[in-house]
């Protein structure tokens, strides 16, 4: 091993990096756990996008390989992202420490050759933690993947060589593009630059008056402006929208933490004539300084972080729905139309087996009709109408009232998502219209409600009148367009654990190119497909947020080594830890509250936009989602204060 400096201490390459390793252990082990963690994760992915029983648990049209894959690819972009930024941020905090290296004599390559291989240490030893942590945790990574989708058998999951190499691959990868950045930061830096990079955070600066202001409050406008135009973006020009939503948002909190905070900020600190007190002297004074400097990373946390709570609390917000949202769509388990045979038989398969049931038929009544909208009459168009009777509904279970006379309510569990672009703010009733021998029978239509009266696949716009409407219809069925009287049985099993073993008797009367769905074996396609998302996006989500809070991590702990010599000064002027400790935990309040708010924000408008895609109201799980999300959020902040506490203690001794 070549010596790399002459004199009393002669290190070796090997010793000087493992020395290096070993002093910045207590500030970079997060980076390190974000490293592994991301590994791990990444050889799961891997492991169940290449395992043949993994694809094949599955009847539903659900791709779990591909699934895999493309987290796979959505992890690699995060963890790039994380590691690029994360080295900028240690390059910059050592840049003094290469600079003494040069300064005593390393050459440049020399210095290259010392952070290359701590980087490939660091790298490697990352990746063989990572394969063996995520081989040891892949059976409980899959066992939890089996409780989402609600598989109650065992799968047997194999250690899979082609995982292994396609995880050495691509984090290989990432050591070789960090070490590039290296290079280039060591190659483009003089020696004065190197001594003064962490010295180069913008100082703050009078606002320049009326121009400030108007930015600070454009960005706020902005921002504003996004979020009402979210709401009301689902038209003809939604695409438009949408990238106007995108812009606004992103350009008004680029502005929100580059002008309007630092702006807000000056104007407290003016309207106290510049006399803060202590405790905003070490919360608001550092903030100001480093907000400008500060801008980019914080508007790329904070959409990011939007974006990833959208993802988590929408996919949430879907598994948790997904019975709910298909007993929107199949309000009975079992329905047989005109098939009082095949309904029979099923009754007696059920009997034999034991299976407890409520039966009920219900009489409707199908014909050839017009929904009639006064105000939009060039839209109208004859379909097939299905009129059903409330008072048997009722009978079958159903939570309904009963129209009056002469009135009609359409139930449509597809209400909102056909209304999306549809320009129809009117209030006024729409019209049924029937042709009778060349006469046309009108009943008002006053209600629309979102969902169905009878199971989605069955023909016909779903029409619930009263009984006496229905049965005066009926009589006049020779009449009417294609009229024709139709009996429904439907069957409601009240024991949820006999749904299964009900589910698969069922199948047997359904030919293969029939659809007629069952309400369990949909709503374990759903809980299938839903349960998928959530688990990669709940992890993806977690790795995100790992690495968004170690990087505000790491550039808070090379602040506190800045800041120390000031917590020096203060124990000489008489402060305390207890003193100190107010202002930077107010000041870590903020470093990390308001990025985490101005992405809660972003986050709960873009789902409120997004709504429309899910049946059930997802307040619920969206507000769960959030909640853990920032509860993990903030506990970065608490490892922040801690470093902090253990640095000003220190400079109290």
């Amino acid at each position: 091993m070549c010596r790399l400096f002459s004199g009393v201490t002669r290190l070796t390459l090997f010793e000087l990096v493992i020395r290096s390793m070993r002093k910045n252990v207590k500030q970079d082990y997060l980076y390190f756990f974000a490293l592994i963690f991301s590994t791990s994760l990444y050889f799961v992915f891997a492991t169940l996008q290449h395992d043949p029983s993994i694809a094949g648990m599955s009847g539903t049209d659900v791709h779990f390989a591909t699934a895999f894959k493309v987290a796979g690819i959505l992890l690699l972009a995060i963890v790039a992202v994380f590691t690029v930024y994360a080295n900028s941020i240690f390059l910059k905090r050592r840049s003094k420490e290469i600079g003494l290296y040069q300064l005593i004599g390393l050459t440049r390559k020399g210095v290259v050759r010392f952070l290359m291989t701590e980087n490939v240490l660091l790298g490697v030893g990352a990746l063989l933690l990572g394969i063996l942590c995520g081989a040891a945790l892949s059976r409980i990574f899959l066992l939890i993947l089996l409780k989402i989708l609600g598989f109650d058998g065992m799968v047997a999951l194999k250690f899979s060589m082609t995982a292994v190499v396609q995880t050495i691959v691509v984090f290989a990868a990432l050591v070789l593009l960090t070490s590039v950045q290296m290079v280039r930061s060591v190659y483009r830096s003089t020696l004065l630059e190197l001594f003064h990079a962490r010295n180069q955070a913008e100082h703050p600066r009078k606002p320049s008056g009326f121009r400030t202001g108007l930015l600070a409050v454009l960005g706020i406008a902005l921002i504003v402006y996004g979020y009402v135009l979210s709401g009301r973006m689902v038209n003809q020009m939604l695409f438009l929208n949408m990238l106007l939503v995108l812009l606004a948002t992103i350009v008004g909190t680029y502005l929100l933490f580059r002008i309007t905070i630092g702006w807000l900020f000056y104007r407290y600190r003016k309207g106290r004539n510049g006399h803060l007190g202590l405790t905003n002297s070490l919360s608001l004074a550092p903030l100001m300084h480093r907000m400008k400097g500060n801008a980019n990373s914080l508007t790329l946390i904070t959409v990011l972080s939007a974006m990833t709570l959208t993802m988590v609390a929408l996919t949430y917000s879907l598994y948790y729905s997904a019975g709910s949202d298909t007993r929107i769509s199949l309000p009975y388990d079992v329905v047989f139309e005109n098939d009082e045979q095949a309904s029979a038989s099923f009754r007696g398969d059920l009997q034999k087996a034991g299976i407890s049931f409520v039966r009920t038929p219900v009489e409707a009544l199908r014909v050839i009709g017009e929904i009639r909208d006064p105000a939009h009459p060039a839209e109208t168009g004859a379909q097939g109408l299905l009129f059903l009777p409330a008072e048997q509904l009722k009978a079958a279970g159903a939570d309904i009232a009963v129209p009056g006379a002469g009135e009609a309510w359409l139930f449509d569990g597809r209400a909102r998502l056909n209304a999306l672009g549809s320009q129809d703010d009117s209030n006024e009733p729409k019209q049924i219209v029937l042709e009778t021998n060349g006469k046309s029978q009108v009943l008002r239509l006053t209600e629309s409600v979102d969902k169905f009266a009878m199971n989605y696949n069955v023909y016909g716009a779903q029409i619930v009148t009263s009984a006496s409407t229905v049965k005066a219809l009926k009589e006049k069925k020779g009449s009417l367009t294609k009229g024709e009287t139709v009996t429904f049985d439907t069957y409601r099993f009240p024991d949820h654990a006999q749904q299964a073993k009900a589910s698969a008797l069922y199948a047997k009367y359904v030919a293969k190119d029939d659809f007629k769905p069952d309400f369990y074996s949909e709503y374990r396609a759903a809980l299938q497909s839903f349960g998928l998302y959530i688990f990669i996006s709940g992890f993806l989500g977690l790795v995100f947020l790992v690495s968004t809070g170690s990087i505000l991590y790491f550039k808070q702990i090379a602040e506190a080594e800045e800041e120390k010599r000031s917590f020096v000064t203060l124990r000489q002027l008489g402060f305390d830890v207890k003193d100190i400790m107010r202002g930077v935990a107010r000041k870590q309040l903020f470093v990390f509250a308001i990025p985490l708010v101005i992405g809660l924000m972003h986050s709960i408008f873009a789902v409120k936009a997004a709504s429309v895609l899910v049946l059930s109201s997802i307040a619920l799980p969206s507000a769960i989602a959030m909640g853990a999300y920032a509860l993990i959020y903030f506990s970065f902040g608490a490892l922040t204060i801690g470093y902090y506490r253990k640095l000003v203690k220190s400079a109290m001794h």
